[in-house]
């Protein structure tokens, strides 16, 4: 390992039901993909330390500061975020050689508490949708606040190459290195189930709000004689109102459930609205691992760096096209051989060059980095 054995390394997590859940399983466990390689870092001689070791919420004095902080950005044109975890945490975030925020919901009051001289370890930051953020700063004032805060990090991540494009721009001159870093997927736990009978003709799962389920819903309220399965967060299905009888819903459940729901569907579709980060990449890689034919929304966080071919390894639609979307749809159910090869394909394009091996190893080099 050289200088990088030992490397302390701090995480910075959203605090959700679903990380916190993930904390708690062991090591190997499905749950654990959910940590950004944290296990896989450990294994190479990491010291991981993480925000959501206090088991219940943050510290009263916390939320109470972290409050006050976000009412005055707010107000003043800013963007704020959790710092009531972070700020609970200061003394392991500057005990760490490295700072890794996997979230933007954190990665924000992080780079600004080191703004002000309150965080020291270096950051690495995962932007996941912050151009979106960014573009809600209201005023020059703050727009220079926040270009400052994120060009004392010491690399930016984007798991979409629009996004790094973007954020190099907005950054210039003097941005930090801005990393596209492809997504990865276990492929061992994501893995072909040969013999397993489809139970449902078509699911879609995600939890972010980019989801374009209604478009969904239009083509099975065409389909009538298909089957739909959603799987979304509990406050987005709750959005979903006066479904038709042939789509069912379900929230929230663990990883290991919706890798049965990936199994038991003949077509994952995947339709997303059009932004810069979110190609639903996750599931559109555990969907891909697993061989399954996918329709996917063509946004710009998929359309350069994850190898996507139409009608090769996988359907590529424009986002909100609902007559694309269903036709896609349709056809990859009328037609077994062909989904078949499309399944086949997607495999092969996972096993050569989006396993979490490659993801991981890739963010190894970045934060081993710092000592160098």
């Amino acid at each position: 390992m050289g200088r990088t054995a030992g490397l302390s390394v701090f995480f910075a997590f959203r605090d959700s039901s679903e990380r916190r859940a993930a904390l708690v399983h062991p090591p190997g466990g499905p749950e654990r993909y959910r940590l950004s390689g944290l296990d896989e870092l450990v294994r190479r001689g990491a010291r991981a330390r993480h925000n959501l070791e206090r088991p219940g919420p943050p510290p009263p004095w916390s939320r109470a500061v972290s409050g006050v902080l976000n009412g005055l950005l707010y107000r003043a044109g800013g963007y704020g975020g959790d710092f009531a975890s972070v700020l609970a945490s200061l003394r392991r975030v500057n005990a760490a050689d490295v700072v890794f925020s996997t979230v933007d919901t954190v990665g924000i009051p992080l780079v600004l508490l080191r703004r002000a001289g309150l965080v020291r370890p270096p950051i690495v930051y995962a932007a996941i949708g912050l151009p979106e953020r960014l573009v809600q700063l209201r005023g020059r004032r703050m727009r220079r606040l926040y270009a400052n805060a994120l060009r004392g990090a010491h690399a930016i991540v984007a798991y979409a190459e629009s996004e790094a494009d973007w954020l190099r721009s907005w950054l210039a001159p003097d941005a930090p290195p801005v990393v596209f870093v492809p997504f990865g997927v276990d492929a061992v736990a994501f893995r072909p189930e040969p013999g397993r009978e489809p139970e449902v003709d078509v699911v879609s799962i995600g939890a972010d709000p980019r989801r374009d389920f209604e478009l969904l819903e239009a083509v099975a309220s065409r389909q009538s004689e298909l089957t739909f399965r959603i799987v979304a967060s509990a406050e987005r299905a709750r959005s979903l109102v006066a479904l038709p009888a042939n789509v069912s819903v379900e929230t929230d459940i663990p990883l290991e459930q919706v890798r049965d729901r990936l199994a038991a569907a003949r077509v994952v579709a995947l339709p997303v609205l059009d932004n810069s980060y979110s190609g639903a990449t996750t599931v559109l890689l555990q969907a891909m691992a697993m061989a399954k034919p996918v329709v996917v929304s063509r946004t710009d966080a998929i359309a350069r760096g994850y190898e996507l071919e139409d009608g090769v390894n996988c359907r590529l639609v424009p986002p909100g096209d609902a007559e694309a979307l269903e036709r896609a749809v349709v056809e990859l159910l009328a037609d077994a051989g062909a989904a078949v090869i499309l399944g086949t394909r997607a495999r092969e394009t996972i096993e050569r060059s989006f396993s979490w091996e490659r993801y991981t190893d890739a963010l190894w080099r970045i934060l081993s980095g710092v000592t160098r």
